[in-house]
């Protein structure tokens, strides 16, 4: 059924709101709605609000910037992590994908994206310098880049590695058993879990071209 001819301007008003989203035609988008109409209106109710309550009360850790319901997220104010140990990453996508594996106790960072003169994005649309400052306090040991093999995550990679590597802090990268041009959250936990825990001195690979 094409959206015009639909019966109703409000069903039409939904359906091209949920449309929006990713991966969410208009077909699909059709019968998530249709679906929600059949709800009891409280349930709907409970299903927009919590949206509606996420969008206004979320906050971004004032440490590592991931995804917190307070100042400071789980992982930042959990002792029993190693806060000598930092892993950047792009996204909160990335810190979840490494959480579901299991195999990492360290902490984070999130640079909010990758550098991508294509897209606009430069290094000072990013996290680097609040990274900077948390290694420069002494405090961390290690960094563990973990960004996407893609052309723009090597350069991010890159240049993170040319900002930190006068400190005193170990800089590693992944392991390559994730392949050039993968992106962190579509690789399965098992291969990702090996990458960082097999994880190398990143000099090993781009110090060559210093």
């Amino acid at each position: 059924m094409d959206i015009q001819s639909l019966p109703s301007k409000l069903l039409e008003s939904a359906v091209q709101e949920m449309s929006s989203l990713p991966s969410v035609g208009r077909k699909t988008a059709l019968r998530l709605v249709l679906h929600l109409l059949k709800q009891p209106r409280e349930q709907v109710e409970r299903f927009g609000m919590s949206f509606i309550t996420l969008r206004n009360e979320v906050k971004k850790c004032r440490v590592c910037g991931n995804i917190s319901d307070s100042d400071t997220c789980r992982v930042c104010s959990n002792p029993r992590r190693d806060h000598s140990t930092v892993c950047v990453v792009e996204s909160i996508k990335d810190v979840m994908s490494i959480e579901g594996t299991g195999l990492y106790s360290g902490v984070y960072h999130v640079l909010g994206g990758i550098i991508s003169p294509i897209d606009g994005v430069g290094p000072s649309d990013l996290t680097f310098d609040e990274l900077v400052a948390r290694v420069a306090t002494g405090s961390v040991k290690e960094v563990i880049v973990a960004l996407s093999t893609t052309m723009e995550g090597e350069t991010t990679a890159y240049y993170l590695y040319k900002k930190l590597h006068e400190y005193s802090v170990q800089i590693s990268a992944l392991a390559r058993g994730v392949g050039f041009g993968d992106e962190l959250e579509y690789t399965d936990e098992i291969t990702l879990g090996r990458s960082i825990k097999n994880r190398t001195p990143f000099e090993n690979i781009f110090g060559s071209r210093q």
